[in-house]
C-alpha cells in the first residue's frame, strides 16, 4: 500500500485507491500510516477520534470503522491477500503493514535523519543531495485534507517544523559550498513566508552580501528588526546584530564559506 500525507492524502494498492471519504476513517488510516508497521493502541486511536471524552460506544464504533477500512482494502487488493494481514489487530491495538518506502512521511523522516548525519559529519555535498530528496516528497502542507484530532495535529506541527529545519540545514550546507547566488530566489520567498525567522534571514543576508549586494543585505536586517519590534517587542538576537555589524564593516569572514562539521550560519557570530 502506497500512502501520501505530505500534501493531499492518497492511498492505493497497485494503483487501486483505498481512500475513504468519511472524516474519521481518514483520521484512522492517516494515524496508522504515520506509525506504519507499529502497533497503535486502541486508546490512542480513540483519543484521536474523540479526545479525552470518548463515547461509551467508542470501542464498538472503532471496530466498525476498522471493518469498513478492511472492506475497502479487500476491494483494492482483489483477493491477492487478506485485509486482516494488512490492517491487523495486535496486543490491544492496530497495526498497518506497509513496505519500506511506501509511506511518504516515513520515507521523509528517514531521509531527513540521513541528511542530518551527513551534515553533522561535514559531508555537505551528500547532505544537500539527501535533503533535496526529502524535500521533494512534499507536494503541499502536511495532512492538508485530513481533519486532525489532537494526535494528528501534533504530527502536522512536527512535520512542518521539520521541513523548515531541513530547508535551513540544506541552505547551510549550500552556503558552505559557496552556492550563495543559487539560493537567493528561494530565500526571498522563504523569508517572506517566515517573516520572523532569524536563521533564514541570516542566510539571506549572507547570500546577498556574497553576491555583491551588501545594501540589500542590510535592508533584510532592517525589515526583520522592524517586524520583531512591532510584533513581539523584541530586538534581533545578539548573533544577528553581530552579522549586521559584519556587513556594515565588510568583515572578511563573510566572504569565506564556513567550514566545519555541523556548522550553522549564525554560528559564525556566536559570542
Amino acid at each position: 500500500m502506497d500512502i501520501t500525507l505530505l500534501g493531499s492524502f492518497s492511498a492505493d494498492t497497485d494503483g487501486s485507491p483505498v481512500l475513504p471519504s468519511a472524516a474519521k476513517l481518514r483520521q484512522i488510516l492517516a494515524l496508522l500510516a504515520l506509525h506504519g508497521n507499529r502497533v497503535v493502541p486502541v486508546s490512542m486511536i480513540m483519543e484521536e477520534l474523540w479526545g479525552y471524552a470518548p463515547p461509551r460506544s467508542g470501542p464498538t464504533t472503532l471496530q466498525t470503522y476498522i471493518l469498513r477500512l478492511r472492506r475497502m482494502i479487500n476491494a483494492s487488493v482483489r483477493g491477492r491477500c487478506d485485509a486482516k494481514d494488512i490492517l491487523e489487530y495486535r496486543y490491544g491495538g492496530y497495526r498497518l503493514s506497509v513496505p519500506t518506502g511506501c509511506v511518504d512521511v516515513l520515507e521523509y523522516d528517514r531521509l531527513a535523519a540521513e541528511g542530518q548525519r551527513a551534515f553533522d559529519d561535514g559531508e555537505d555535498e551528500a547532505a544537500v543531495k539527501v535533503f533535496r530528496e526529502a524535500l521533494d516528497l512534499w507536494r503541499g502542507p502536511a495532512l492538508a485534507d485530513i481533519r486532525c484530532g489532537a494526535l494528528l495535529e501534533i504530527e502536522r506541527v512536527r512535520l512542518e517544523e521539520s521541513r523548515l529545519g531541513v530547508l535551513e540545514r540544506r541552505f547551510d550546507a549550500e552556503l558552505h559550498l559557496g552556492r550563495h547566488a543559487e539560493l537567493l530566489t528561494e530565500l526571498v520567498v522563504l523569508t517572506a513566508q517566515q517573516p520572523l525567522h532569524e536563521g533564514l534571514h541570516a542566510q539571506h543576508m549572507i547570500a546577498l552580501y556574497r553576491s555583491g549586494r551588501p545594501s540589500e543585505a542590510l535592508a533584510v536586517f532592517t525589515k526583520l528588526r522592524g517586524r520583531l519590534v512591532e510584533d513581539l517587542g523584541l530586538e534581533p538576537s545578539p548573533r544577528l546584530q553581530r552579522l549586521q555589524r559584519a556587513v556594515l564593516g565588510g568583515d572578511l569572514v563573510l566572504d569565506r564559506p564556513q567550514r566545519g562539521a555541523g556548522r550553522r550560519t549564525l554560528d559564525m557570530f556566536a559570542a
